[in-house]
């Protein structure tokens, strides 16, 4: 399904995000970079719109490895990474976030932005996240949700369940994959929930942050 959509991808995110999706990536940078040179994981990495954020933030020396399983939507990462001229700190790996072909304490860093609602495995990821980071290194986890306030609930729905998917139908060609989208996010786990599935995994120091008005949350952990 990725590898169909992947040509309009990019477009339709930030169209039906309006942009949005931009703001949540700039909080999440706070918490993966630090200014010093950096092993970074960015796993689900799409089309790597957060890859190539974090490579252009992280410091010197810092190298940002990019996984997904789709190579349809990565197929497009190098040639954004080459137009933000930070080509050179990353390199792309097809692999599933469920079994990462990496050791153990590989990563200062851990990212998955909006991805992990798509594991068939949740826990199975977040056993690997937490594997494959260095003692002291943290996940950082953007995930779209449902908000909570019942107006703002109300308009979500009606424009999640209904509009999205005319729109991304029209412009993709793929109405199912955008009635897919809504439907992920409903059975997201809750923020307890998915903070409890994080210290199962061995995380420490869990916790969440609500952004535009729950629409997306920011979970982090350490190791």
């Amino acid at each position: 399904m990725f590898d169909q959509i992947a040509p309009s991808y990019d477009r339709l995110n930030h169209l039906m995000s309006l942009n949005v999706d931009k703001l949540w990536r700039r909080h999440a940078l706070k918490e993966i970079v630090d200014g010093t040179s950096q092993q970074i994981l960015d796993v689900a990495c799409g089309t790597g719109d957060s890859t190539i954020s974090v490579a252009a933030a992280a410091g010197a020396g810092s190298r940002v490895t990019g996984v997904d399983i789709s190579e349809g939507m990565m197929a497009l990462v190098m040639e954004k990474a080459a137009h933000e001229g930070v080509h050179d700190r990353i390199r792309l790996q097809v692999a599933d976030g469920e079994n990462l072909p990496f050791p153990e304490g590989s990563f200062h860093r851990v990212t998955c932005a909006f991805g992990i609602r798509n594991f068939e495995h949740k826990d199975l990821g977040l056993k690997e996240f937490h594997r494959v980071l260095k003692p002291g290194g943290k996940a950082v986890i953007l995930e779209l949700s449902v908000p909570q306030n019942r107006w703002v609930r109300w308009f979500y729905d009606l424009y999640f369940m209904h509009i999205l998917p005319w729109i991304g139908g029209r412009i993709s060609g793929n109405r199912e994959a955008y009635r897919y989208l809504p439907a992920s996010v409903h059975a997201f786990p809750a923020p307890e929930v998915f903070l409890q599935m994080m210290r199962t995994a061995g995380f420490g120091a869990v916790r969440h942050k609500s952004l535009s008005l729950g629409l997306c949350r920011m979970y982090v952990g350490e190791k």
